[in-house]
């Protein structure tokens, strides 16, 4: 028999919208002690190691998890607006894409500062700042991929409708405020991108889970037999 399905499910596509919003806030509040500008944050690695990896850990995650989040809602769009669809989460997607690399330049750059010191890794970062590559070309997505997810959601209600949609719409839109490039710590326009994206994909996720079928017996027992397998994969893959 046909199943109607659209990856990536809803129950992990609620999921997403919910965690990703507020690992980004976590990440967010956890750098907010220091000053945004790379040699700042770069002292802070070394200064506040434990800290400053749990920021960057919850970041690089929530950035992930927008991946799904964002393909729920360009489903939910997609019934009514097909072409607003594909543009505004291809441009929003390549957009995540741009972060997540930069945060693997993060994590060098951390590297760098835990095995040569702050004043190496912030010399070699200013010399190499600039350099030019892919994304270098493909910045723009970051900044108009956003406002364009927030119109075609609100034309289609795919935020939810209410007195509050237009304010849910203006909330996801200013998610392209928050500060793009590589070792990025926290500012004003970083609080208020990340808060405007937890008033926007968070009720939707919510609503999404509680719209959601009852879990079968034979889900939940599949579910708590991946997990261990799943962690398990996860420590064996850190040894290669």
């Amino acid at each position: 028999m046909a199943h109607h399905y659209s990856f990536p499910g809803r129950l992990v596509g609620a999921t997403a919208m919910v965690l990703g919003p507020l690992l980004l806030l976590t990440a967010t509040v956890l750098r907010l002690p220091f000053h945004h500008f790379f040699p700042q944050q770069l002292t802070a690695v070394a200064e506040h190691p434990a800290l400053m990896a749990s920021a960057h850990t919850a970041a690089l995650a929530g950035t992930v998890l927008l991946v799904p989040a964002v393909l729920v809602l360009a489903h939910d769009i997609g019934r009514l607006r097909p072409v607003w669809a594909t543009w505004a989460a291809g441009l929003v997607l390549v957009g995540v894409t741009e972060r997540i690399f930069h945060a693997g330049v993060d994590q060098a750059a951390h590297g760098l500062v835990r095995r040569h010191g702050a004043e190496f890794a912030t010399d070699l970062v200013a010399r190499s700042y600039g350099d030019l590559h892919l994304f270098s070309f493909l910045s723009f997505t970051i900044l108009l991929g956003w406002p364009v997810l927030a119109f075609a959601a609100h034309r289609t209600g795919a935020l939810g409708g209410g007195r509050f949609a237009v304010v849910r719409a203006v909330a996801l839109g200013a998610t392209s405020l928050l500060p793009l490039g590589v070792l990025k710590g926290t500012e004003i326009m970083s609080v208020v991108a990340v808060i405007g994206l937890c008033v926007a994909l968070v009720p939707g996720g919510v609503r999404l889970v509680r719209g959601a079928p009852r879990p079968t017996r034979r889900s939940v027992l599949m579910l708590l037999a991946t997990v261990p397998v799943l962690g398990a994969l996860g420590v064996v893959s850190t040894l290669g």
